[in-house]
C-alpha cells in the first residue's frame, strides 16, 4: 500500500453517490468506526453511537427512508449505511453548550463523521454523509429510542463514481486576517 499524505486524502475525498454492488469488508467498517471513535469532542463527551446497517432487507428500508422527495435515491443502492445517533453529552459539555449557545454535540458528530469518511477514502472506499432522510422512520427501523436524534446517515461502499473537480470558493473569499 502506498503512502498517501493528508493533503492528498483531503483532495481525493468526495461525496460518493454511486457504488459498485460489492460488499464492504467488515474490517474496513471496523477501521472507519475506530477512526470516528478516536475523534476529538468537546470535554471528551463522545456523544455518538454508530449503527452499522448491512442486513440487505434493513439496509434497503433505511435507504428508502433516505430517498424521499427525489433526494438521495443512491442510498438504496449503497452496500452499507451507518446511522450516527446523537448520544447524551457529559455534564461539562452540556453546560458549555448552554452557556455558550453552541451545539457542541453536533460539531462533535461532524468531526467524528469526517474521520469516518477520511478513513474510508484511505481504504479505497467512498462515502457520503446524508442529512436529508425520514428520521422518524429510520429511528423505528433501527430501534433507536424516541428521545434520541439521528443527525446523519453515512453511506459507504466501493465507489463507482468518477472523480470530480472540486469547485470551491477562493481562499480570499473564505479567509481574512485579524478582522472580518
Amino acid at each position: 500500500m502506498t503512502h498517501i499524505t493528508l493533503k492528498e486524502l483531503i483532495n481525493k475525498r468526495q461525496s460518493v453517490r454511486k457504488y459498485k454492488s460489492e460488499a464492504v469488508p467488515p474490517e474496513a467498517i471496523a477501521a472507519c468506526i475506530e477512526a470516528a471513535r478516536l475523534a476529538p469532542s468537546a470535554c471528551n463527551a463522545q456523544p455518538w453511537k454508530f449503527i452499522v446497517v448491512d442486513d440487505e432487507t434493513l439496509k434497503q428500508q433505511v435507504g428508502e427512508a433516505a430517498a424521499s422527495f427525489g433526494m438521495n435515491k443512491f442510498c438504496v443502492l449503497a452496500p452499507c449505511i451507518v446511522a450516527v445517533v446523537l448520544e447524551k453529552p457529559n455534564l461539562s459539555s452540556a453546560i458549555g453548550s448552554v452557556l455558550k449557545g453552541k451545539e457542541y454535540t453536533l460539531i462533535d458528530i461532524g468531526i467524528a463523521a469526517e474521520h469516518f469518511c477520511l478513513q474510508a477514502e484511505e481504504l479505497g472506499l467512498g462515502a457520503c454523509m446524508v442529512g436529508w432522510f425520514d428520521e422518524k422512520k429510520v429511528r423505528q427501523l433501527l430501534g433507536v429510542p424516541k428521545n434520541k436524534r439521528i443527525p446523519l446517515l453515512i453511506t459507504i461502499g466501493h465507489s463507482d463514481d468518477a472523480p470530480r473537480e472540486k469547485v470551491r470558493k477562493t481562499t480570499d473569499e473564505i479567509c481574512s486576517r485579524n478582522r472580518y
